[in-house]
């Protein structure tokens, strides 16, 4: 611990540990669901709300294990290119990131009981699988994170289960709207992790942890990051054509001057410089989302 973060508050450490640059992860996809909810004559405010509590808490929660975990598995080091990791800059102990991760965990737990009463029992199998799967990335005897299965579970976690059950507990059902608007979400929530893992693959590689980055190797996974990319850019169109969604979803396309800058970066560079890469492209995700659920609010008016 240098002198710097030696001087750091209690609850700074705890934001620090909380990562809010990754919170947009959470966030969008209960604006987008929300949305289609709207489109559709769903909406309704208390759910909504709690979903989104549920998810950022999640989030968090799921931070503080990655943060826990990986310092107990001798994944992150002083060698670190990443942002400040709590329990390895020893600005938090492991039991002190450990019992935090228990109490947010436990306060997720609690807004899903008001989301039970709500929406039905389905919600009890949502909320179990994904604390299961914050946990199960890097902690238990088969981490997904190290094992090349963490995109596509954020895939599936922070897309197609958090936008269509941010829908469900709103209409009681899931529409094919939902399905659509969650995939540019999944999409875009991958392409966060892809920079992040593209970032520490030689770090990863000694670690012995083999994320699909250190798998498919620099160039693999920077082909990964563009596919990601450009799919996000073709679910409009594509909801338009087809008649799901009017022409105002197309409004997302105005956040792609955003993403060439990015893709330059991933495309040409490596190590440290790519936390501003890592961030932009969690910037890009929240600008795309608004700019999509605002599209699909239009559509219905």
């Amino acid at each position: 611990m240098n002198a710097d973060t030696a001087r750091l508050s209690l609850t700074q450490r705890w934001w620090i540990a909380s990562r809010p640059k990754t919170l947009p992860a959470a966030t969008v996809p209960v604006i987008v669901g929300t949305a289609a909810a709207f489109k559709d004559n769903h909406f309704q405010l208390g759910p909504a709300l709690a979903a989104l509590v549920g998810a950022l808490l999640i989030q968090i929660g799921a931070n503080f294990a990655n943060d826990v975990f990986d310092y107990k598995k001798g994944a992150d080091t002083a060698e670190r290119l990443g942002p400040t990791r709590v329990t390895q800059a020893g600005l938090l102990t492991a039991n002190q990131v450990y019992m935090g991760m228990v109490v947010v965990f436990g306060l997720a737990m609690l807004v899903g009981i008001y989301l039970v009463l709500v929406a039905g029992w389905a919600i009890i199998l949502i909320g179990l699988f994904s604390i299961a799967a914050a946990l199960a990335y890097t902690g238990g005897p088969f981490p997904l994170g190290y094992n090349g299965l963490g995109d596509i579970f954020v895939f599936i976690f922070f897309g197609l289960i958090a936008v269509c059950g941010t829908y469900f507990v709103q209409a009681g059902t899931v529409a094919p709207i939902a399905w659509w608007c969650a995939l540019p979400v999944g999409f875009l929530a991958t392409a966060i992790l892809v920079v992040n893992n593209l970032r520490d693959v030689k770090t990863d590689r000694v670690a012995g942890k083999r994320t699909l980055a250190v798998r498919l190797g620099e160039s693999g996974v920077r082909a990964e990051y563009a596919l990601l990319v450009l799919l996000t850019y073709a679910v409009p169109p594509a909801m338009w054509l087809t008649g799901v969604a009017g022409p105002a979803v197309m409004l997302a396309w105005l956040s792609a001057p955003l993403a060439w800058p990015l893709w330059q970066t991933v495309a040409h560079l490596e190590g440290r410089i790519l936390n501003k890469a890592l961030a932009g492209t969690a910037r890009l995700e929240l600008v795309y989302g608004l700019l999509f659920a605002a599209g699909l609010v239009i559509s219905r008016l």
